[in-house]
């Protein structure tokens, strides 16, 4: 059984609210995520939040079980790793989804690729490119935890990407979603103008 970690604790300073709740194409991110992140084989949904975590609550019908407060969301993205890994308990999951909220234009279809390659790949990085380029969500194998835990605040969990290059398995996809980081209002206002679903 895999988790996957939502990861929307940051501030949004560039954005101006909370990311969780921008909307495109009629629908918020958190909920886009959500959504894209249905699958049989993830057993455990964790929904970090930080900054403005009351108004998310507030605004998006969320389940309690599945919301992790990161007090420490001013520590940065890492941080909030952290918090969904504290949140599972010890040998629960094979492994961790992590889907940054500013990378809402996923599909369900594309998840369910990763963990298909995750699956049958036997590697313990699973990583979607574009064009060339590595994007997000990521899967972590759940030996590499302790690793996340302890990765240094700086660089987070690319530390551990790059410490297990043989561990990877990059997995092309033509959703350009995985490279698309919405982040403030101009990149919002392109994504919207375009035909990403």
């Amino acid at each position: 059984m895999l988790a996957a970690a939502i990861l929307a604790a940051g501030e949004s300073r560039r954005m101006g609210s909370p990311k969780s709740l921008q909307t495109i194409h009629g629908k918020t991110f958190l909920e886009r995520l959500l959504a894209a992140t249905r699958n049989p084989r993830i057993g455990f949904t964790r929904i970090v939040l930080g900054a403005a975590a009351e108004e998310i609550r507030k605004q998006i019908r969320i389940k309690d079980a599945s919301i992790v407060v990161n007090a420490e969301w001013e520590m940065g993205q890492l941080s909030s790793i952290r918090a969904a890994i504290r949140s599972l308990r010890e040998h629960e999951t094979e492994g961790l989804l992590l889907c940054p909220v500013d990378h809402p234009l996923i599909s369900q279809q594309l998840v369910a690729q990763l963990i298909d390659n995750f699956d049958r790949s036997g590697k313990q990085i699973v990583i979607p490119t574009y064009s060339g380029r590595r994007g997000h969500p990521v899967i972590f194998h759940a030996s590499l935890y302790a690793e996340l835990l302890a990765a240094s605040d700086e660089i987070g969990a690319r530390q551990v990407v790059h410490a297990h290059p043989e561990e990877i398995a990059e997995v092309p996809t033509d959703e350009e979603g995985v490279v698309l980081n919405l982040n403030d209002p101009q990149s919002l206002r392109r994504a919207s103008l375009t035909g990403n679903s």
